[in-house]
């Protein structure tokens, strides 16, 4: 062990219980872990976090694009039709099926409510769709269908943290932060994980739900903007030159450093770190951020409206961040809240967040599939929990948050094609087969990353940490 790592290790000693970890940024904690007998020690050298590294296991996905649907998507609407549900519609849910069940708002009184839209199978593999949902019909043989997922927290910020996190309350890593602790990134001029936000507001939870939690703060999610310079106060001031700029950061790093070696802060090295990507991005980020590159048909396949932000726009960033070496892209679209009453209405209210996402969505699967990306990009599709099979009356009727059956899917990086995974019962309670928990899911999605999920961990206030924390098993039946 080099003098620098021992000095790190110490300064890490020292201050790890006073700290307890929250925003400690400590990149060199991992040669503590390695003395300390972490599971699956991730060697970083502490000046070069990002630097892209190989994971333990063969990986079938190098890199991720996650869609978030925050404020739970209803199944029933979209990829779930129940007839018997709509015959039963307005009598009484059968007591056995809601013994032991708790929701955010129901209060017991409200009845059965089936479906109005119409439905039909399309594809190989015979997935029924919503009307809504005519783009897609394109890609229903390229994705993995989800159908038996289940999630334990019934309130959207907390169900959003567990869906990201594997736990309810803040403070832990997000999904996309263990992806960067575990790989890194190949892009040397734009972070590793980016997040892009779209839709009236932005999702219940904010930035607790891609922050590195106990992890490095290097490996935290970047929020970008959807149009223009992707973070504010990235050009330049007016009359600086580029080699003017070079010499500055340069002097900045020296005085980092100078004050490193007082003090041994592993932060300081984050902090030069985020510097030099901040830097390089004040050549990258224009050129990331020009859409006039692409093609007329390809804006207009996936529906982008110039000069608008969008989650069409947004998709096809996504796209571009993966190609320059991200690793990590997540998308949240608000708001997918159904209660009922004034905009979450599941009529127009619904209709417009599908139209919002729906041509996109398809359109992404379909272009990473042409330029050879999406064998091994992952993509994921889905919220944090689905909607009750009972109708929520407020101003106009809607559904409540449902945890024990929801719609998921996947596509590329080594998951099957055209593959429908579970069943729920008639009225679509619960799986009957196919369940998938979200300990599970996560479980998978590391496991196509090339780790083991219990291996994979951060030793932090005396124990091994892990997105799974004590539970998940690989869904091995939807892997290639």
């Amino acid at each position: 062990m080099s003098p620098l790592e021992i000095t790190l290790r110490d300064q890490t000693r020292r201050h790890f219980l006073g700290r307890c970890g929250l925003g400690l940024g400590s990149i060199a904690l991992q040669s503590l872990l390695q003395d300390e007998g972490s599971a699956a020690p991730v060697r970083i050298d502490p000046a070069n976090a990002m630097l892209p590294r190989q994971p333990p296991l063969s990986a079938k996905a190098k890199r991720v694009i996650y869609l978030f649907m925050a404020g739970g998507p209803s199944q029933l609407e979209l990829f779930e039709d129940k007839p018997r549900l709509r015959e039963l519609t307005g009598q009484a849910p059968p007591p056995s099926l809601l013994s032991g069940k708790r929701f955010a708002f129901l209060k017991g009184t409200e009845t059965l409510l089936g479906n109005t839209r119409k439905f039909e199978s399309y594809g190989e593999c015979r997935m029924p769709l919503s009307e809504l949902l005519p783009y897609h019909r394109q890609i229903v043989d390229d994705v993995c269908w989800l159908r038996g997922m289940t999630t334990d927290v019934f309130n959207h910020g907390p169900a959003k943290l567990f869906m990201n996190t594997g736990f309810q309350a803040p403070g832990r890593p997000s999904f996309g932060s263990w992806a960067t602790y575990g790989l890194g990134s190949e892009a040397r001029d734009l972070p590793g994980f980016v997040v892009l936000q779209s839709g009236p507001r932005g999702p219940r939870g904010g930035a607790s739900l891609w922050s590195s939690g106990f992890l490095p703060t290097a490996f935290q999610g970047v929020p970008f903007r959807g149009q223009g310079d992707p973070i504010l106060h990235l050009r330049s001031p007016d009359g600086l030159t580029r080699d003017r700029e070079r010499r500055f950061h340069d002097a900045v790093t020296a005085l980092n450093r100078d004050r490193f070696a007082q003090t041994h802060d592993p932060e300081i090295l984050t902090r030069i770190n985020a510097y030099e990507t901040a830097f390089q991005m004040q050549a990258s980020a224009p050129e990331l951020m020009d859409l006039s590159q692409e093609t007329a048909e390809t804006l207009s396949s996936y529906g982008v409206e110039s000069g608008k932000p969008s989650f069409a726009r947004n998709c096809l960033l996504a796209r571009r961040l993966i190609e320059r070496g991200v690793r990590f892209v997540q998308l949240y679209h608000t708001n997918w809240d159904s209660h009922g009453g004034p905009g979450e209405n599941l009529n127009a209210d619904f209709e417009k967040v599908v139209h919002d996402v729906d041509q996109s969505s398809a359109a992404l699967i379909l272009d990473l599939k042409q330029r050879g990306l999406l064998d091994d990009t992952l993509v994921i599709w889905g919220g944090e929990f689905g909607r009750t099979p009972m109708g929520e009356v407020r101003a106009t009727i809607g559904r409540d948050h449902h945890v024990d059956a929801f719609t998921l899917w996947l596509a590329g990086g080594g998951v099957k094609a055209g593959h429908i995974h579970g069943t729920t019962d008639e009225l679509g309670f619960g799986p009957v087969e196919g369940k998938v928990h979200v300990h599970d899911l996560h479980a998978t999605l590391l496991h196509l990353l090339g780790f083991d999920h219990e291996q994979l961990t951060y030793r932090i206030q005396g124990r091994d940490y892990r997105l799974t924390d004590v539970h998940g098993h690989v869904v091995s039946e939807i892997l290639k």
